[in-house]
């Protein structure tokens, strides 16, 4: 395996939680329900300490309790903290209610049976299930009446179970027929699902078996060798729907031999391998071979080891002592999702993926876009990337990557877009915006503003105007409109280079948002091309702004034209006399100036039965231009129809 240049893809929690390693006096325990590990002393009689994420990583719950013979098999909080489960028979469950942090030891509830209990879960403060071989049941704890009661059960013989606390299903190995059957376990709730469709023949044993979540569904994932090569793979098995049996969806190819280990980090496979100290990271929303509905799946890229870890030790020096911790142990344990435990050393990590070096590792573009944008911190290094693509190294060979990695963000900004839309529009006017169920957006959204943050970096460069128009395309496929900021970085581009020519066609296929602001926007550049001042107008009228045109076509001279379009869209009555005359006089054009005061006096002839202007209007000065200019005029028609 491939480990050259010190590049690590994963790295172990830079602080872990530090706890009493195993000895001959101290066992530790882990509930990967609540997230907390026990190191249990002398049974209890001499401590126990709880440590875990919840609330904080610094919490520690530390009490005494009585050694009631026998060593402890499991102990487990509910998840409240109120009450502790403690197994220390295979037929029994002690339950121990605590005050506070302290356990009230004369009130132990202990609950036998006559099967050989696997194990148990809690699924709410109250209520716990266990599992035995002989069947799931769910028990009510009510410590008021020191009494454990029964609410649920299921009948059917297991051999051994896993335990999904996020999805709150057990994965069920049966004694007959060595079936996979998961079960739904929540509050007064056991459903039995559709068993894993796996081979009938084939033992499966519990430690080739993980069960978790990727991309929100539930997983089996169960490590078998090759018929053919004898290679390892891991089949994923998916549960896609209520009702539906976990298909074999995906196969993992490993391309090696010995004991491997899962996690699932980030909504990626990592499949850890002990003899080459390396892991391996999949990703089954890629694209892989797929043979009858099964997609074959080969490693992100080449395998490589965790990277290292220095543990600071306690030491009378201010800098301490570092430990180099032994990686891949065999002491390790690991946990789902992200877990990794040492009990020997006595750290608990959390598995975390170092994005950025992998992006030196696919050199695919496109692949690499795909990958990032599954992953939760892909957002910023996704953008990184697009930038670098669109930067000073481009060439034109690179159209066709940008064109599809375009497609591939605008799909899922296109998916959001539509899901806002729905949600704005099934809302009901009367229903208050706190009780609105909101959709969670997708992980790694890449919108407009963050591709113009993107573009301005290369602004009036000479490809420069063919990426945004890509781009543009690429939103028009998907039926999103452009931005108002997208829209006057296009522009900008477009009137830089004297495309005027496509400038118009965009404002005429609506390519470009339409909207006052931006006409505004190129009217401010009319300075550069006559051409634009048209191209603005056209924009205004396609909103019906008529005001701003009239201004304008004021402003321009073209006072006839803008009386024309005031009469038609603003009404006869609401057209005002003094704005007009005062343009038509400027013109210093006798024609139009007389023209612009004819037809207000036919106007005022229409609404005021009156050649004279409403004093109002206040048009004194330009009717003593009219009689000044015009001593003698019969003429009575006006020449603005």
């Amino acid at each position: 395996m491939d480990n050259a240049n010190g590049i690590h893809y994963i790295e172990l929690s830079r602080n872990p939680i530090r706890f009493d390693a195993v000895s001959q006096l101290t066992n530790v325990f882990f509930d990967d329900s609540n997230k907390q590990i026990f190191a249990v002393r002398s049974g209890g009689a001499t401590g126990v300490v709880v440590k875990g994420p919840v609330p904080n990583e610094d919490t520690v719950i530390s009490f005494c309790m009585n050694d009631r013979g026998g060593a402890i098999r499991s102990i487990k909080f509910s998840p409240d903290n109120q009450i502790l489960a403690v197994q220390r028979k295979e037929n029994a469950v002690e339950f121990v209610c605590f005050q506070g942090e302290q356990p009230m030891l004369q009130d132990i509830i202990t609950h036998q049976v006559k099967t050989m209990i696997h194990g148990f879960v809690w699924i709410h403060n109250r209520e716990v299930a266990l599992i035995s071989n002989t069947g799931v049941e769910v028990y009510t704890v009510l410590p008021e009446k020191r009494q454990v009661r029964s609410v649920k059960s299921l009948s059917i013989s297991i051999k051994w179970f896993a335990w999904c606390c996020d999805a709150n299903v057990a994965l069920l190995c049966t004694t007959e027929g060595n079936s996979l059957v998961p079960v739904l376990v929540k509050q007064k709730v056991i459903t039995k699902l559709p068993k894993v469709d796996s081979s009938p023949s084939r033992e499966v044993q519990e430690s080739k078996v993980t069960l978790g979540q990727v991309y929100g569904v539930l997983a089996v994932l169960i490590l078998q060798s090759n018929s053919s090569s004898g290679m390892m793979e891991v089949e994923v098995h998916l549960l896609n729907g209520p009702g539906l049996a976990p298909r074999k969806c995906h196969v993992l190819r490993l391309s090696l031999v010995g004991r491997f280990a899962i996690n699932t980090v980030d909504n990626l496979i990592v499949v850890h391998h002990q003899a080459t100290g390396t892991s391996l990271l999949f990703d089954i929303s890629l694209t892989g071979e797929v043979i009858q509905d099964i997609t074959y799946h080969a490693p992100i890229t080449t395998g490589r080891s965790i990277k290292p870890f220095g543990l600071k030790l306690p030491s009378l020096s201010p800098d301490g002592q570092i430990l180099q911790c032994e990686l891949y142990s065999t002491h390790w344990v690991l946990f789902q999702p992200n877990i990794v435990i040492d009990a020997k050393l006595g750290c608990m990590w959390y598995l975390n993926l170092c994005i950025d070096p992998i992006c030196n590792l696919i050199s695919d573009r496109i692949r690499l876009t795909e990958f990032l944008l599954q992953r939760s911190s892909g957002k910023q290094v996704l953008l990184k990337v697009l930038g670098q693509l669109v930067d000073d190294q481009y060439k034109g060979t690179l159209l066709p990557v940008l064109e599809t990695i375009f497609s591939r963000i605008n799909k899922i900004y296109a998916s959001w877009v539509q899901l806002e839309l729905q949600n704005q529009t099934a809302q009901p006017s009367n229903v208050k915006t706190s009780t609105v169920k909101h959709t969670s957006p997708p992980i790694v959204l890449i919108e407009q503003l963050d591709m113009v943050q993107i573009f301005q970096r290369i602004a009036r460069r000479p490809h420069t105007e063919t990426i945004l128009m890509l781009y543009l395309q690429s939103l028009n496929k998907f039926n999103i409109a452009a931005q108002e900021e997208l829209s006057k970085m296009i522009i900008s581009e477009l009137i830089h280079n004297h495309s005027f020519d496509t400038l118009r066609r965009l404002v005429s296929y609506s390519m470009v948002l339409e909207s006052k602001a931006v006409a505004c926007f190129l009217l401010s550049h009319s300075d550069v091309d006559t051409a634009i001042s048209q191209v603005a107008i056209d924009m205004l009228g396609k909103i019906q702004a008529h005001e701003i045109i009239i201004e304008v076509m004021l402003g321009q001279g073209k006072v006839i034209d803008a009386l024309r379009l005031a009469k038609n869209s603003l009404g006869l009555d609401k057209v005002p006399a003094r704005k007009f005359l005062e343009a038509a006089h400027k013109t210093n054009d006798d024609l139009i100036f007389h023209s612009v005061f004819r037809f207000f006096q036919m106007r005022n002839l229409k609404l005021y039965e009156t050649l004279a202007f409403p004093k109002a209007e206040q048009c004194t000065e330009f009717i003593q231009h009219y009689n000044s200019t015009f001593p003698v005029d019969n003429s009575l028609k006006p020449q603005i129809s």
